[in-house]
């Protein structure tokens, strides 16, 4: 199976639907319902996240801000972007891919796939909250701009991979929803 940190899109046996059902017609779709926007805007929502605490980090890293109020705030962003990133994997493992997958079958190894993804993720979240707690904890003893520069490293990597994540399960997801219209 595809890993994550080396994949460049979804296999192309994956892609039969997302072929029927491109995502320039999603939101135009009948299918397309409240919930399926609100877990699309969810998905939009870590990657402004994300931005935002790797913006706050190169601003402290310039210069550009205070430590305190750098340390605030990454409490806030990264703690929170943690947090909900995990909640939301666990719905979607729980929940949301063993329907959809049962609805599609032929897609199954895809869903497989996604929940490696989660697991991949998981690692990589934990790095992210290990460098910035190194990373906070430096700046209350001092100066913190070594670790913030492993943090900003660590968010630039993961940047990437959640984005792959991202794409990829939306491509699988929101056409197997089209196509089947399920209710959750």
């Amino acid at each position: 199976m595809d890993k994550l940190e080396t994949r460049s899109g979804l296999p192309e046996a994956l892609r039969v639907l997302v072929r029927q059902y491109p995502r320039d017609i999603w939101e135009s779709h009948r299918n397309f319902d409240a919930l399926t926007r609100f877990w699309l805007e969810r998905h939009m929502m870590f990657r402004r996240i994300l931005e935002r605490v790797t913006g706050e980090t190169q601003q402290f890293l310039d210069g550009n801000r205070d430590a305190r109020g750098f340390a605030r705030d990454t409490v806030r962003l990264t703690g929170g972007l943690l947090n909900e990133l995990h909640g939301h994997h666990q719905v979607e493992d729980m929940h949301y891919f063993p329907t959809l997958a049962g609805l599609e079958k032929r897609l199954e190894p895809g869903f497989e796939l996604l929940d490696a993804d989660h697991h991949a993720l998981d690692g990589h979240l934990q790095a992210m909250a290990d460098d910035t707690n190194a990373m906070l904890q430096a700046i209350t003893q001092g100066d913190g701009h070594d670790e913030a520069g492993r943090v900003e490293a660590r968010l630039e990597r993961f940047a990437q991979f959640l984005d792959r994540h991202l794409i990829d399960e939306e491509e699988l997801v929101i056409p197997v929803i089209l196509h089947h219209a399920p209710r959750f």
